[in-house]
């Protein structure tokens, strides 16, 4: 509800303005909101449709020795370089020979960086290095690397671990983080409700009463939600089960983070709903229950994808309030369909809280569009991740969803609020109120669905859209580069964030392919970001292909290094354009 077009009060022999009710608002001030809504949502089309993708989870960049090397001699430690920060976890890194015995190693993450010292006792031989870590959204990635000393072993026995753990959050984990959220964003609405826009009148006693039950009901409810989220978080990021809790390990494995805003929404929600107590209280109880609320209810912005999104202070302080501006329309939606039903037939005081609603719920709704808007374009980027990725087609639901959700908003804003006003008849007021009551109850369900959705979306990492889908939509960046006689045609393809391939091809003057005294030597970077050298394997004459992970947008500088005679080693550096 966001607008009381007007209110008059009927009397004989003329209708005069309640002094109660605030001022009207004039129809031409109607038909601007309309038109800014449809602007709203041209802008929400445009940002999307232009938007580039956001890598929203930690990806392996480069590892030192590469996949598959072979080294002469055993190397003291292997490092791994992620796109982002990650943290390390119990047991996170196990190393094994080909025999599937496991080796002495000691592992440690600082930034980016994952380092693994190795022991004395490694032999020749392949040796596969098993590693799980957490990107710095709080979701798990794992994987494996294999190089060999001397020589590839003939048979490599599989480690007794999963190498590759590509499975998502267990479905109670879900639930509880459906259950969490949407417990929160009730309880703080409906604690809002009761302090700003429900009258200290004593005929809404019966309604601020029922307010207050549902707000404790919430209340309980988040609190358990959240705190079940930790030992189910501590599992799912270890990939292990249920005993895994009996160690203290796995709870010390756990992001800090995760245990202050666990803390910060059962003890916001708990004091709130304390200071509350039965819904008359003082304007000093109200200002520090409102505080509890807002503590509680942007705390959850601290973690999850909008600590890997960028700007991060902007990506936090925009989800801080859209999870205000979703407490303050869901809570509200549940407390008008709880109290209007008692407070239908008393035309005064329902337009009374109506009003009071209106004068925020229109800038809630904005507030949630603009934020929604700038998350999505964060976290999902492109229209490319929107359509090809499960996270992406999970989020268009939940953006129809919350667009089914307005057209009922503008229906009992436009529609039924005038009618309601309008009607003289006691009668017809209580059956305009219990119209209103229903479609009310059908947003706040929408709404609700919503929620439903968002639960399974924050423990879901934002994947890239498939290779093969990138790769028809983008040309390949191609640059050349003179070294000495010859010419280095490069190509880099798909020139997006996300896995690509180098590929050198080395020709003469006459344009046939030809070869230096060895292979080219590859090397990118792009300002701070140093990715150091990419191995070149030959392909075909004269070609040589290079993988690469690109952890974000911009030029990147390829150096290409060429020795062609025992004297001559000429150096060239090829501009890439990543997007």
């Amino acid at each position: 509800m966001t607008t009381l077009v007007r209110y008059d009060e009927p009397t004989l022999p003329h209708r005069i303005e309640d002094p109660r009710v605030p001022k009207l608002i004039p129809a031409w001030s109607l038909r601007r909101r309309g038109a800014l809504a449809v602007l709203a949502g041209l802008a929400v089309l445009l940002v999307l449709a232009g938007a580039s993708p956001a890598a929203a989870h930690a990806t392996l960049v480069r590892s030192d020795p590469a996949q598959g090397a072979v080294l002469e001699s055993a190397p003291e430690q292997v490092r791994f370089t992620f796109s982002e920060h990650v943290s390390l976890l119990p047991d996170g890194v196990r190393v094994f020979d080909a025999a599937g015995e496991e080796l002495d190693a000691d592992a440690t993450a600082r930034g980016e960086q994952l380092d693994v010292e190795l022991g004395d006792d490694l032999a020749d031989g392949t040796v596969v290095v098993v590693w799980r870590v957490v990107s710095e959204d709080g979701h798990p990635i794992s994987g494996s690397l294999a190089f060999s000393i001397g020589a590839p072993s003939a048979q490599v026995v599989a480690p007794p671990v999963a190498a590759d753990d590509t499975s998502g959050p267990p479905w109670v984990l879900s639930v509880a983080a459906w259950a969490g959220y949407a417990a929160l964003l009730l309880t703080t609405g409906l604690v809002a409700f009761v302090v700003l826009f429900l009258p200290d009148h004593h005929l809404a006693d019966r309604a601020r009463a029922r307010l207050v039950r549902a707000a404790r009901a919430g209340a309980v409810t988040a609190a358990l939600a959240w705190l079940v989220g930790i030992p189910l978080t501590a599992v799912y990021q270890l990939g292990a089960g249920p005993g895994a809790l009996g160690r203290g390990s796995t709870w010390g494995a756990l992001d800090p983070l995760e245990y202050v805003v666990t803390g910060a929404v059962v003890g916001g929600v708990t004091l709130a709903v304390v200071l509350l107590g039965r819904g008359l209280i003082d304007r000093g109880r109200r200002l520090v229950a409102l505080g509890a609320c807002a503590v509680a209810v942007c705390a959850p912005a601290l973690t999850g994808h909008t600590r890997a999104a960028t700007p991060e202070v902007l990506a936090v302080g925009a989800d801080m309030l859209h999870l205000v501006a979703g407490g303050i329309w869901l809570g509200g939606l549940v407390a008008l369909v709880l109290v209007l039903p008692d407070l239908g037939g008393r035309r005064t005081l329902a337009a009374e809280v109506l009003a009071r609603f209106s004068v925020v719920a229109a800038g809630v709704l904005v507030a949630l569009v603009v934020t929604g808007t700038f998350l999505a374009w964060r976290v999902a980027g492109s229209w490319e991740v929107l359509v090809e990725t499960g996270y992406g087609r999970l989020l268009l639901v939940k953006i129809a969803a919350a667009l089914v959700a307005v057209l009922i908003a503008g229906w009992n804003r436009f529609a039924l609020v005038p009618r309601l006003q309008d009607a003289a008849k006691r009668r017809e007021r209580r059956e305009g109120a219990h119209l209103l009551v229903r479609t009310t109850a059908a947003e706040a369900a929408v709404l609700v669905a919503v929620l439903l959705v968002t639960g399974f979306l924050v423990d879901r990492s934002p994947e890239q859209a498939p290779a093969a889908a990138r790769t028809a939509s983008t040309q390949p960046q191609v640059g050349t580069a003179l070294l000495g006689g010859l010419t280095a045609r490069v190509t880099l393809a798909p020139p997006r964030t996300g896995p690509s391939t180098v590929t050198v091809e080395i020709v003469d003057a006459t344009g046939e392919p030809t070869e230096g005294l060895e292979a080219p030597r590859l090397r990118l970077s792009s300002g701070d970001v140093d990715l150091g050298a990419l191995p070149a394997t030959s392909v075909g004459p004269g070609t040589y292909s290079a993988p690469v992970v690109l952890p974000s947008a911009g030029t990147w500088q390829l150096q290409v290094s060429l020795r062609v005679s025992e004297f001559e080693n000429p150096v060239a550096v090829v501009e890439l354009v990543v997007e």
